[in-house]
């Protein structure tokens, strides 16, 4: 891998650098000549695209969503169960993997190509057939370009695949997170949904990896076993289980950035207020494991959900809503999802005190969410995991978001990955994304060059350290004891 250099995270870089460059005139054409910042002749009106280009490959991330493992439970390798294989396919091991289904590959071969019992050269031939059905997907291209970069490998194949895993060998040794995020990505910090079940994540890294509380575990089922036995608390009453919820927002609110919920994987966000007195009974009857019929059960998690989003509202944390597109392969009830944006609106109605991000621009119905942001003052949109869903949508929302709603109410970065890797290659995207969005922009006559370059530093850093505070975030994570 050829050296680069170290630089903070705070820090404003100087030139666009090998990443952004390669990224934005293709990889061939980066290793055999130095160029430019962004080649005239590949974009066009070279003057308005080279510097918007700059301005966003120069300016750092704050990416508001990621699964990441610890790194050191990267470092543990296979013995952490999110680890397929410590080897190059981990860096497949997350939504490409999907791809790779959908593109035919059999449920046998995959878990053939993933598992730690086959050799690493070997799975090329796997691989191989379905490789460039899958390669220029967003999926595909955030993977592609982390290969490039991390390991000098222009092409995945037969040929470069020892290379590959040479280069990943070399590179996972400890540090290696704030080398791929800080270094090459230039990201000041995450915001982790760990998935591991529990409430909060104590991160080894608490200013990188700054976590979210989960509160699904807290209405929908709601796991009592798992987030009570901590708290020493026995759960008798729907008393008792607020003061467990209680307890994990007292013990980790002010570390939080804000909480999460993935629920609608599950069901439509309509959640309505049920009173205590309605859902008493119901949750007893939970608690004596009693058959609850569907409309009982969304009554309790209802109230549940809203007891949980009024704590987290009293710290001032934003409420994290999964919607739209699914991760996984062969369900996906378009029927139900296209329910998330009224739904949606119905959440800020209810709560106006309340912040809610609504994740992923809810993809594929992303225009209703525009109207949203533009028409709720607690509504704010998340683009993460949408520039490697569908780049060209990613791209084109923007574009109609800067021009529709307010430019304080987006947030245009998260990897949503659980490997690091991909999420060098997912920033390259949303950067190039972005560039292009403003570009077009600048180019159709909605918005001046300057106008433009003032937009960068807000839509991918400012707003979100504004939204989750995170000035305030960083002085009381520096000193954790579990840091």
């Amino acid at each position: 891998m050829k050296s680069k250099k170290l630089i903070s995270r705070r820090s404003t870089l100087k030139g666009i650098g090998a990443i952004s460059a390669s990224a934005l005139i293709g990889p061939k054409t980066a290793r055999s000549k130095e160029i430019p910042a962004v080649s005239d002749h590949t974009f066009g009106l070279s003057d308005t695209r080279r510097r918007i280009f700059q301005k966003v490959f120069q300016t750092p991330f704050v990416d508001t969503h990621e699964h990441l493992i610890e790194e050191k439970e990267r470092l543990a390798g296979v013995s952490h169960p999110r680890v397929k294989s410590d080897d190059w396919t981990m860096i497949l091991s997350h939504y490409i993997d999907s791809d790779l289904l959908t593109a035919g590959m059999s449920r046998k071969s995959h878990d053939r190509f993933f598992s730690p019992k086959t050799d690493p050269i070997d799975k090329w031939a796997l691989l191989e057939h379905y490789w460039p059905a899958v390669k220029n997907t967003g999926y595909g291209q955030a993977v592609a370009i982390a290969l490039r970069e991390l390991y000098d490998v222009e092409e995945l194949s037969k040929k470069t695949v020892k290379k590959v895993q040479s280069g990943y060998e070399k590179l996972r040794r400890p540090g290696f997170y704030k080398h791929i995020l800080c270094d090459l990505a230039k990201i000041e910090s995450c915001q982790v949904n760990c998935l591991t079940g529990k409430p909060f994540n104590e991160s080894d890294m608490p200013t990188l990896l700054m976590q979210d509380i989960s509160i699904v575990g807290m209405f929908s089922g709601p796991n009592i076993k798992l987030y009570s036995k901590p708290t020493g608390i026995k759960v008798r009453s729907l008393s008792d289980w607020h003061r467990v919820i209680d307890f994990w927002f007292d013990k980790y609110g002010k570390y939080a950035v804000a909480v999460k919920s993935q629920d609608a994987y599950r069901r439509d966000i309509d959640y309505e207020k049920v009173p205590a007195e309605k859902a008493e009974a119901i949750f007893k009857k939970r608690l004596d494991k009693q058959y609850i019929g569907p409309k009982e059960k969304k009554s309790l998690e209802d109230h549940l959900f809203w007891y949980a989003v009024e704590r987290a509202t009293k710290f001032n944390l934003p409420i994290k809503l999964h919607t739209g597109y699914y991760a996984g392969q062969d369900y996906m009830p378009l029927s139900r999802l296209i329910n998330n944006p009224g739904s949606a609106t119905g959440l800020c109605s209810s709560a106006p005190e309340t912040k809610f991000v609504f994740m992923h621009i809810c993809y594929p119905y992303y225009e209703e969410m525009i109207s949203i942001a533009k028409h709720y003052t607690n509504a704010y949109v998340d683009m993460c995991w949408a520039w490697i869903i569908n780049p060209i949508a990613a791209k084109d929302f923007l574009k109609k978001y800067l021009v529709t709603a307010p430019a304080n109410k987006i947030l245009t970065f998260g990897g949503d990955y659980i490997p690091v890797e991909p999420v060098l290659g997912h920033a390259v995207i949303a950067r190039r994304g972005i560039g292009l969005a403003l570009s077009e922009l600048v180019e159709e006559r909605w918005l001046s060059l300057d106008d433009a370059l003032d937009v960068v530093e807000p839509i991918m850093n400012k707003n979100a350290r504004r939204i989750f505070r995170l000035g305030e975030k960083e002085k009381v994570l520096k000193n954790v004891k579990w840091g």
